[in-house]
């Protein structure tokens, strides 16, 4: 970002590749916080705003390139916010930081998160990743930002982005389903299905504060699908599975392998003591962000493996596995533009509606034939002069209050008691045709 570093004049900054499709009031907030919103809107209103000289709104959208007018006021240029207040790291914490880096650039920072440590903090929770950001960034450098999650007992892989624009360009990905991820696990027993897909609706378990999930297929749960694929199995006692959540609700693999009665080795959480194998098998929960592919904001892709924790590998020793037999051959996320995935999901949305629609039509057209022909003239079906449908005293059979009702099941086809070959009279029969 480059720009003027006097706020006693009219400054021109040029906006920078992070800020590509930023509001220009985020832009401000980014860059020049010390101005308020008000100002900023009193600015665009009078037109003292100016965006390659042309008069702009608060919801103006940046271009990188774009030559910004400021007016006078503030105290620091963009891209020189001064000093921050930060929390002091420890040495245990900084080593910590720079131990689970697997790779890094100027757009991302890619970690192995190890099992026990939380992303974020929380109630009772004072170290966590997000406390560690600080040891990967200068003193007038942005403060990376998380993007994705993994729970506290998941190991592996968790993409940081190291810029605003960094952080907009992952996020629309993983929302947008073109990053893929790849968990390894240890389940309970043997998978029917060796390559399946699991459908099944999360909610939030009510009484546990969201802090458990549930199977919700009353139609008020989340869409949550998973892909699986049984890598090697260990007799009858557990599996070396291949996790791929397709959608990303809190605890949904864990949630989805125990719902189909296989659960992830050390979950007791979902599965019970159930969920723990017998013998030297260590008891920590046994799932692990293996890798993850996500499209790059310089038009590469990150790929990257993260090594497995010493208690999963361990595991799979004693269970007879081989690591290098896991990693399956995997296809390439495909970039999908954020404005293409919404069109699919409108026509998704209008395919349903129209399924909505057949159905009440269907209906209608059920309920009208009940009362189609016969019961419209009011004339009995049958020939005249033949024999009563039915037993002799039996009640007229049908809809109850309709006299001439249809049989159960059969709107529109033959009166009860015929013979199935003939075909059903409509009213009188016509006389015979005299003779010339």
């Amino acid at each position: 970002m480059k720009g003027q570093d006097s706020s006693d004049a009219v400054r021109q900054f040029v906006v920078g590749r992070d800020d590509d499709g930023v509001r220009l009031d985020r832009w401000f907030k980014r860059h020049l916080p010390q101005v308020g919103f008000a100002t900023v809107s009193r600015w665009a209103r009078t037109g003292q705003i100016r965006v390659d000289g042309k008069r702009a709104d608060v919801d103006t959208r940046l271009v990188p390139g774009q030559t910004l007018r400021v007016p006078p006021g503030g105290t620091q240029a963009p891209g020189s916010r001064g000093p921050r207040t930060r929390k002091p790291l420890t040495e245990e914490e900084m080593a910590l930081a720079e131990r689970i880096v697997l790779t890094q650039d100027r757009a991302a920072i890619v970690l192995n998160k190890p099992p026990g440590l939380a992303t974020q903090g929380g109630s009772g929770t004072h170290s966590h990743v997000d406390g560690l950001l600080d040891a990967y960034a200068g003193d007038n450098d942005p403060r990376p930002r998380l993007v994705h999650r993994l729970d506290k007992d998941t190991s592996g892989v968790l993409l940081i982005a190291r810029t605003p624009g960094s952080a907009a360009y992952f996020s629309r990905h993983f929302s947008g389903r073109s990053a893929k991820k790849i968990y390894w696990a240890l389940v309970m027993g043997i998978p029917e299905i060796n390559d399946g897909y699991i459908d099944l609706p999360l909610a939030k378990q009510p009484g546990t504060g969201g802090e458990k999930m549930m199977v919700d297929e009353s139609g008020e749960g989340q869409t949550a699908r998973t892909r699986y694929r049984v890598i090697d199995r260990a007799g009858n006692r557990a599996a070396w599975v291949e996790l791929q959540p397709l959608t990303g609700r809190t605890h949904q693999l864990r949630v989805h392998m125990a719902a189909i009665g296989h659960p992830i080795v050390g979950d007791g959480k979902y599965g019970g003591q159930a969920a723990f194998l017998s013998g030297s098998i260590s008891r920590k929960l046994h799932l692990h962000a293996r890798r993850l592919l996500i499209p790059h904001p310089e038009g590469d892709t990150i790929d990257v493996v993260a090594p497995l924790p010493e208690h999963f590998a361990a595991s799979l020793a004693q269970l007879g596995f081989t690591e290098s037999e896991g990693d399956l051959p995997l296809e390439k996320p495909q970039v999908i533009d954020p404005r293409d995935a919404q069109k699919r999901a409108a026509r998704a949305h209008s395919k349903d509606l129209r399924k909505e629609r057949r159905g009440e039509r269907r209906k209608r057209g059920d309920s009208g034939k009940e009362w189609s022909g016969k019961e419209r003239s009011g004339k009995p079906t049958g020939k005249p002069g033949g024999k009563p449908t039915g037993k002799p005293g039996a009640a007229p059979v049908g809809k109850s209050g309709g006299k001439f009702g249809k049989a159960p099941g059969k709107t529109g086809g033959r009166p009860a008691g015929k013979p199935a070959g003939k075909p059903m009279a409509k009213g009188p029969a016509r006389p015979p045709r005299p003779s010339r």
